[in-house]
């Protein structure tokens, strides 16, 4: 029989549960908005007591969270979420409450990180050993994989707080409580919301929003593929849904490299097959959960 895995994919504004065996045999979702601590995280170990009940017992657990988080093994906080820009979630214990509660592995790693690893092993980065996935939407995350292995290091990534040059004539201060002008201060949800006063989705295709945030995320864009050199980049989140703004970004990024980084890849042609929407679509988190669950296991 396969092992039972169960998944969290832990977002500043949404959670989402769900068990199963692998992506294939996904069931039982739940999703729930994220408010304080002690209710969301509440509500999640109730979710897997009712399913162990319905389904029998958790072979591992998987969790992608938003971060900053704690994830050395040998820290006396690993599994906490750490010094967050979400009111009330700093210094917030998370993995260690479900590895005690269930008493089986668990996999703790950023929601980016989780989503990274399910793209490479069943979406859109099969077959690679280096890759970069990135979300924008209510924040901007990203998680790599580098020798087809995920990238820690220091702490884990953190690619939305990568700080931007201003184009000219830009006043705009950012959103980003710690940074203000970073890829996430500049380019998420959020931000296009307070600098244009309507939600991302309101405004038109043809709104002077999406060439200024080309511009930006080309710019995050062609730092991550001067430090990292992934094979691919995989974009996700609301924000990259909006049609026009793949075209618009590989135009801003091979106009920014301007001929320096050379590869086919780097190529009017080749730019469709190097800067990709999700493979698993909008399932890429939750997937990045099970993911984990199946490392942690093995």
């Amino acid at each position: 029989m396969r092992p039972l895995f169960g998944a969290i994919e832990a977002g500043g504004t949404k959670f989402v549960c769900a068990v199963g065996t692998g992506p294939d045999d996904l069931h039982d979702e739940v999703r729930f908005a994220t408010t304080t601590p002690t209710e969301t995280l509440g509500r999640a170990l109730d979710y897997f007591r009712q399913a162990q009940v319905k389904h029998g017992k958790l072979a591992a657990l998987g969790i992608g969270s938003f971060g900053p988080l704690d994830l050395d093994q040998k820290s006396p906080t690993w599994g906490n979420i750490t010094a967050t820009p979400k009111p009330l979630w700093s210094h917030t214990k998370f993995a260690t409450l479900f590895r005690d509660e269930f008493k089986v592995p668990v996999g703790f790693d950023t929601d980016v990180n989780g989503a990274a690893l399910a793209e490479a092993r069943w979406g859109a980065g099969q077959g690679l050993s280096d890759l970069i996935y990135i979300t924008v939407g209510t924040g901007l995350g990203g998680g790599g994989i580098s020798g087809g292995k995920l990238v820690h290091g220091l702490v884990h990534p953190e690619m939305g707080h990568l700080l931007l040059s201003k184009v000219a004539g830009d006043t705009f201060e950012g959103l980003c409580p710690f940074h203000g002008h970073c890829v996430e201060g500049y380019t998420s949800g959020p931000a296009l919301e307070k600098r244009w006063g309507r939600k991302a989705y309101d405004l038109p295709p043809d709104h002077e929003a999406w060439d200024l945030e080309a511009t930006y995320l080309a710019q995050a864009v062609l730092a991550y593929l001067a430090t990292l050199s992934p094979q691919r980049i995989i974009l996700g989140g609301g924000v990259m849904e909006q049609k026009q703004m793949f075209p618009k970004l590989r135009a801003e990024v091979l106009r920014l490299n301007n001929g320096y980084i050379q590869s086919p890849a780097l190529t009017p042609e080749g730019l469709g097959g190097f800067l990709v929407p999700p493979g698993l679509g909008n399932r890429a988190g939750v997937l990045g959960a099970v993911a984990l669950a199946e490392s942690a296991l093995a």
